[in-house]
């Protein structure tokens, strides 16, 4: 495990940082087109440094390779795994799940040697799960993975969300499930605004393994969501995060924006780390997160990810501080804290951090049929965002998000 950081110049305690965030935005920002890799050296090939997941007792790299449908997938597998990567993420909603089967048929050997998750947002009561992993675990060509997750809790019910993780029932199916050997694991991830509120629920009930979340590299430490951190960490629940960080780094315009955050964060030059790798040092310097899920694109976006986690070494709250300024200040069009406060100041039913994060998978995650088919999706109240106000709307949020200029993008691009 990593030490926390203090305060000002020394480490930070765990509880006045809570570094999060799996950035798959992050590496989506240094795209490149990445054509035929050269081969890791041997240093590369060992395994990148691990963290135990919670009360599991199983050691995890401390990155994911968030998987995607791709047409360049099978060979990022293959690159990902060669430098050292051995926890994989998957899901239904992905599309990556055949090419994870034919990666083990191809190499039966890999199996055994990573950790494997995938997830299913279909669950409708705690009954249907084991029935829906059956149906993971037949497209992957495994008889088992090593966590099943309900994805997206409380997305489609937030009363299912606040309910389940400390309901008798979801709790004796996920004893039933490890029992059969299908999963060894169970738990869920969360992007919704109470996900707070969902966390605590699951300290509460105290069976779920793990869970992977949505949260802001900077949040207040005596933010809701970093005491249900903390709550979740003491009944040994694993942690990992997930998407956080997206803006306007990641256009074509990119390079300049960079140029600056290095400029503003001089611990960046001094250690040699691009922003994105500081990002994830950032992120890993908080001792709760077991591992980082992060959307890699293309083989340079796997190299330097796995480099930052090979040289990783804590931060201090200065050089954090100080990133977070720069990072903030490049124009992020993701609230990773949303809770809602952004429309309740607007005085709106719309879904402002939704709308924004949906923006954020059509323009920077490269997710665009995904993206229409999630703002499709929401009621009209949720897209109705004129005539709110929008300049209390960026007050309000923690990231200050310019939802003047992103939501009539929004509109634009996605509807």
């Amino acid at each position: 495990m990593a030490t926390t950081p203090g305060n000002g110049a020394g480490p930070v305690r765990r509880r006045e940082f809570l570094q999060a965030g799996a950035l798959a935005t992050a590496t989506a920002l240094s795209q490149t087109t990445g054509g035929i890799a050269a081969p890791p050296d041997d240093a590369a090939k060992s395994p990148l440094p691990t963290r135990t997941l919670g009360k599991t007792g199983v050691k995890v790299t401390i990155l994911n390779l968030g998987t995607w449908r791709n047409p360049g997938l099978d060979r990022l597998l293959r690159f990902a795994f060669a430098n050292g990567v051995r926890y994989f993420d998957a899901a239904r909603s992905y599309g990556s799940e055949p090419a994870i089967r034919k990666w083990f048929q191809q190499m039966p050997e890999v199996r055994d040697e990573i950790f494997l998750v995938t997830k299913d947002d279909r669950a409708r009561s705690p009954r249907d799960l084991p029935k829906l992993l059956d149906e993971r675990l037949k497209i992957l060509g495994t008889d088992h993975v090593d966590l099943f997750f309900i994805h997206a809790l409380g997305d489609a019910d937030i009363n299912a969300g606040l309910s389940w993780p400390k309901s008798p029932e979801l709790g004796r199916t996920i004893e039933a499930i490890k029992k059969s050997g299908k999963a060894k694991f169970v738990g869920f991830s969360t992007h919704h605004p109470r996900r707070a509120e969902i966390l605590q629920a699951a300290a509460e009930g105290g069976f779920v393994d793990a869970i992977m979340l949505q949260y802001t590299p900077w949040l207040d430490k005596d933010a809701p969501l970093n005491k249900a951190l903390d709550a979740c960490h003491a009944k040994g629940i694993g942690l990992i995060s997930m998407k956080q960080v997206a803006g306007q780094a990641g256009g074509n315009q990119g390079g300049d924006i960079l140029s600056e955050v290095v400029r503003r964060v001089p611990m960046l030059k001094e250690k040699g780390l691009s922003p994105y790798q500081g990002l994830l040092h950032a992120i890993w310097t908080d001792e709760r997160i077991a591992s980082s899920c992060v959307s890699m694109r293309n083989v340079e976006q796997i190299r330097e990810n796995t480099k930052a986690a090979r040289n990783f070494e804590p931060l201090k709250q200065a050089q954090i501080d100080q990133l977070r300024d720069a990072m903030l200040a490049a124009g992020p069009t993701l609230c990773a804290d949303c809770d809602g406060r952004c429309a309740r100041a607007a005085g709106t039913d719309a879904e402002l951090g939704n709308l924004t994060r949906f923006l954020t998978y059509y323009k920077h995650h490269g997710n665009r049929a995904d993206a229409r088919r999630y703002f499709a999706e929401l009621a009209p109240e949720a897209r109705a965002w004129h005539g709110a106000d929008l300049e209390a709307a960026r007050a309000a949020c923690p990231n200050r998000l310019d939802f003047a200029a992103l939501l009539p993008e929004a509109d634009r691009l996605l509807s």
